[in-house]
């Protein structure tokens, strides 16, 4: 997905907005606006948005967990898994 392919300038929004959120919905692609021939904002559906923010909270949890192992912060999954037995 590019952004380049989707913009325009914030006059569109303003005279089109209806339409606009319309076609944010059913396309689900991003759109970005420009004030005075400069981008400033990026809009998208609430979904996109939900599940762009989703995927970077896992990707944070893998680097997270990247981090740990090469910090040598790990533990045999055997190891773990008999103390939690041991909680029970």
């Amino acid at each position: 997905m590019k952004l380049s392919t989707n913009i325009k300038p914030i006059s569109h929004l303003k005279a089109n907005t209806a339409a606009v959120v319309r076609q944010l919905v059913d396309e689900r692609e991003p759109l970005v606006i420009t004030q005075n021939g400069e981008a400033k904002v990026v809009m998208q559906d609430v979904r996109s948005f939900e599940e762009t923010q989703e995927t970077l909270a896992l990707l944070k949890i893998l680097a997270l967990g990247n981090r740990q192992i090469e910090e040598g912060r790990v533990e045999r999954a055997r190891d773990v898994f008999a103390r939690l037995r041991n909680l029970g």
